[in-house]
């Protein structure tokens, strides 16, 4: 079955060169083309697509707002997010990843690269780098957000310990599987359990609370 995907963009050259790539694939559909953030909030809602396209820099609604609206920490069933736009700036990033955005990607980044994050979104996977993961940990306020203190949901078996550290590291659920030989439905079980205990939404914020609670260095 397709992906389903709706493009919020206020420019038209660049919904239509979204729409041309992902319509030139086998497993992508394009059910929404919008130019500004409030009625991609709408249609959104509305068509419930499987993956949101939204760029940061939006008349009426910016991207943020946007994203937090359909997949923030108060939304009840959220939508995946991938966040566009031209500035790779930390303060962008961040706020995507905080209003609730599964990928963040660079306008520039090519075909093979959207594709991949629209799959990966999809998948309950996220396309940010650890680079800049990483280097957005600094900005974190560590007394509030995702993940504080001690997981909610009971304490970390060894095997999820390894899994949240594989995550940490970046690596796909089909990479975790190969480096821990096990099969890829038992990653998708372990990263959902891990969502579950630890309380948070995506990876992102599981790589979040494994540099938080000391996990993961941040070298």
């Amino acid at each position: 079955m397709a992906i389903r995907v709706l493009i919020a963009d206020d420019q038209e050259m660049v919904r239509a060169g979204f729409a041309m790539i992902l319509e030139a694939t086998d497993d992508m559909e394009v059910v929404a083309q919008v130019s500004e953030g409030r009625e991609a909030v709408t249609r959104a809602l509305e068509l419930r697509p499987d993956v949101c396209l939204f760029d940061i820099r939006m008349p009426e609604v910016d991207g943020l707002e946007a994203t937090r609206l359909v997949a923030g920490p108060e939304v009840d069933d959220p939508l995946a997010v991938v966040v566009v736009t031209t500035f790779d700036l930390d303060e962008y990033v961040y706020g995507a990843l905080r209003a609730g955005a599964s990928g963040f990607l660079l306008k520039n980044a090519g075909p093979d690269l959207l594709l991949a994050a629209i799959r990966a979104a999809h998948d309950g996977e996220s396309l940010i780098s650890p680079a800049v993961t990483t280097r957005l940990l600094s900005r974190l306020n560590l007394d509030t957000g995702p993940g504080d203190g001690e997981p909610r949901g009971g304490a970390l078996s060894p095997r999820e310990e390894e899994v949240l550290a594989a995550v940490a590291r970046g690596l796909t659920n089909g990479e975790i599987a190969a480096e821990l030989y096990v099969s890829l439905s038992t990653v998708k079980a372990h990263v959902a359990n891990l969502m579950t205990k630890l309380g948070v939404r995506n990876r992102v914020e599981l790589v979040i609370w494994a540099f938080r609670t000391g996990r993961v260095g941040r070298g």
